[in-house]
């Protein structure tokens, strides 16, 4: 048996600013948005057999402190580029700062936080 990571779904406070900003920097489009759960609203973000789900509820959100000792809190999402370093530069100019660089088995990567405190790490495989 074979299982493959579908999407996954986390709350922001704009789906769509994370969307355009994530368009824009990974190349993804958005597959579905609407109304979603408790009058919010969901967009979905990625290629074509992969995603994630941006979701905002309908009324104020609550930011949780994330850090890596809060069991069920997610710690990052990692995405895999051809180019590392021109990927740094384009986070960069999105307004993001970058950090945690490391070079080990089994590639490069650097880490960034979004404007909602979601921790990316990008990497490249040689």
């Amino acid at each position: 048996m074979k299982a493959i990571l579908e999407h996954a779904n986390f709350t922001v406070t704009d789906p769509q600013a994370t969307a355009r900003w994530m368009e824009q920097l990974f190349g993804w489009h958005i597959r579905w948005q609407g109304d979603a759960m408790a009058g919010g609203h969901t967009v979905h973000v990625g290629s074509d057999s992969q995603y994630v789900a941006l979701y905002t509820p309908g009324k104020d959100v609550v930011a949780k402190a994330m850090n890596y000792s809060h069991v069920g809190c997610l710690n990052h999402i990692a995405v895999i580029v051809d180019d590392l370093d021109a990927m740094e530069r384009a986070v960069i100019a999105q307004g993001f700062k970058t950090s945690n660089h490391a070079d080990y088995e089994p590639g490069r990567r650097f880490y960034f936080h979004d404007t909602d405190g979601v921790e990316f790490e990008v990497v490249q495989y040689d």
